[in-house]
């Protein structure tokens, strides 16, 4: 009795102790069970991605969004070949503000939490792309580095925009699943400015290049001459800086009209880019895939060079570096001794530039000086030329043909068209867009750049807001929308004729800009308009969804601290 009594407690015991197991593994699974749920609810809330965080410009050609993100953080490293460098360089630097300090490089190491570049040729566009971000890592493909600089700056506006600012470093970042194939619909994209009128040191230039590299754009036409200034240094002439780099004062205000006449200060203005100086503007562009093309121009435009060098003109002088704007009678005479002037400053330009393309200007020539010079009329008569007009074509055939000789070709205003053009000439058509029409039927290269929509020191605003705005020397405006809306693409051409449409330029004439603020002001956000329309396939460009994509590159422009027309942000134009 006492040892069945002795049993009965035992199990009694063991009964009571597995219960207590069991409501103790209940008890941890339950917790398990829920912490698993709020952790998977809690996950489920982060990773759905919504339209705000892909909010890209230009407009990639096709982009899905996925869910997910992947964190960026200090421990994130960039894998690359080493033909990659720059542009991990490039994004190292870039995010050093995301990370506290610049991602470390490696040429090896697992893909998971990292960011791979690299070179794919199964890519079909030399300038394509793919960007797939995952929360497992990122993959910035390219066939070529050019394809992968451009995915990289995707993959920058899809952070914050406090990346920006290495001063707002931050624990870590993170970015939206997605996957991005992308390529440009123009192989040109450009964008102009005058530095003739106005002189503006390279720290501006080289903010003008990053300007241009964040929207994909791939050209700098660098306008480095101009009656009211020469602005580089040539070794064999020491005088075109010395002498035509600067004038004896400016033109005051609105000047030039009936109701303005022109006055002036009396503050010497100029400056020039040592060529120490221009090789280093064309390394920071080539390190961010930009091509500078240099304009010289001529036959007309020349004031300051013939300041420095009165010889090269038809009346010999004296010449003044022009005070004012506008357009100007004396041009260069077409004499062997001028044309070897000039072929020894294009020998220096070349050895600078390494562009196939160099601008030789040709616009605006009046034909003054050669009807009442002798020695012009003799040449018209000995080459057998019907007129001035075929003089200046005879005057732009001879500097092609040197040019040509040496590996390059040339690009010209739609002027050049005047008296026949030049065999490998390409236009750049800007006194709308019947000149670019004319060449490309003559199947020649094009570049579209016509005032109505592509020149950027128009007002941005109508006539009933421009006492608000910056002075400028026309009435006419250009708003935001309007330049979203051009097409470069004339219809007129039929499609063999559409293939010597090249692409599309942005022209900055500074004559009132003279300070890099009104510059910036100016530019932004037009140029992120014309980025757009060079860049994105026509069916996928839409003014709504642009407009809406602008309000948060804006964000961007504000801690970069760029002077940009707010007014054409906050409302549709």
């Amino acid at each position: 009795m006492f040892e069945t009594k002795k049993i009965g407690m035992a199990l009694i015991k063991c009964y009571a102790m597995v219960k207590l197991k069991i409501q103790s593994m209940k008890k941890i699974i339950f917790v398990a069970t829920y912490v698993l749920l709020v952790s998977c609810t809690s996950q489920k809330k982060e990773v759905v991605n919504n339209k705000e965080d892909y909010q890209i410009i230009p407009q990639p050609t096709e982009m899905t969004r996925k869910n997910g993100r992947f964190l960026l953080d200090s421990t994130t490293q960039i894998l690359c070949s080493s033909n990659l460098m720059g542009e991990a360089a490039f994004l190292s630097d870039l995010i050093t503000g995301a990370a506290g300090k610049g991602l470390g490089i490696s040429f090896s190491g697992s893909e998971k939490g990292n960011i791979l570049l690299q070179i794919d040729p199964t890519i079909e566009y030399a300038e394509g792309y793919q960007l797939s971000i995952t929360p497992n890592g990122i993959v910035v493909s390219g066939k070529t580095s050019v394809g992968v600089f451009y995915g990289i700056q995707s993959l920058r506006q899809l952070l914050p925009a406090e990346i920006e600012n290495n001063g707002m470093a931050q624990k870590n970042w993170s970015l939206p699943a997605v996957e991005i194939s992308d390529n440009p619909r123009y192989a040109y994209r450009g964008m102009h400015l005058d530095v003739g009128r106005h002189f503006f040191p390279v720290a501006s230039i080289k903010k003008y290049l990053d300007l241009i590299a964040m929207h994909k754009m791939n050209t700098f036409h660098w306008h480095l001459t101009e009656d009211q200034g020469w602005r580089i240094e040539i070794k064999k002439y020491p005088r075109l800086t010395e002498i035509g780099g600067f004038r004896e004062g400016t033109a005051i205000g609105l000047a030039g009209t009936r109701n303005a006449p022109y006055t002036y200060d009396s503050v010497r203005y100029g400056g020039f880019y040592t060529q120490k100086e221009i090789k280093e503007v064309v390394a920071y562009a080539k390190a961010r895939h930009i091509t500078v093309i240099p304009e010289i121009e001529l036959p007309g435009h020349s004031l300051a060079a013939l300041a420095a060098y009165p010889q090269f003109g038809n009346t010999k002088g004296p010449y003044e570096v022009a005070k004012r704007w506008g357009i100007f009678q004396e041009v260069y005479a077409p004499t062997e001794a001028t044309f070897g002037f000039l072929e020894d400053v294009l020998t220096e330009v070349m050895e600078l530039f390494p562009s196939q393309y160099i601008h030789i200007g040709g616009d605006e020539v009046l034909k003054k000086e050669w009807k009442e010079s002798a020695y012009a009329q003799e040449v018209i008569k000995r080459e057998g030329l019907k007129d001035e007009h075929e003089l200046q074509s005879y005057f732009i055939k001879r500097i092609e043909k040197f040019l040509n000789k040496n590996g390059r070709n040339i690009i010209g205003w739609d002027e050049i068209l005047e008296g026949g053009l030049a065999p490998n000439a390409t236009v750049m058509s800007w006194r709308g867009v019947e000149g670019g029409i004319a060449a490309a039927k003559q199947q020649h290269d094009v570049i579209m750049t016509p005032g109505t929509h592509c020149y950027f020191d128009y007002y941005q605003v109508d006539e009933d807001a421009q006492k608000e705005e910056p002075l400028t020397g026309s009435k006419r405006h250009t708003s935001v929308e309007k330049v979203y809306s051009y097409e470069p693409t004339p219809p007129s051409l039929s499609p063999h004729e559409e293939k010597f449409i090249k692409g599309a330029q942005g022209n900055v004439w500074t004559e009132y800009m003279p300070t890099w603020d009104i510059v910036e002001y100016r530019v932004l956000p037009r140029m992120t308009a014309l980025s757009e329309v060079v860049w994105s396939a026509k069916e996928n460009k839409d003014w709504e969804s642009f407009h809406h994509r602008l309000q948060h590159l804006s964000k961007r422009y504000d801690v970069l601290g760029y002077n940009y027309a707010k007014h054409s942000i906050t409302k549709t134009d």
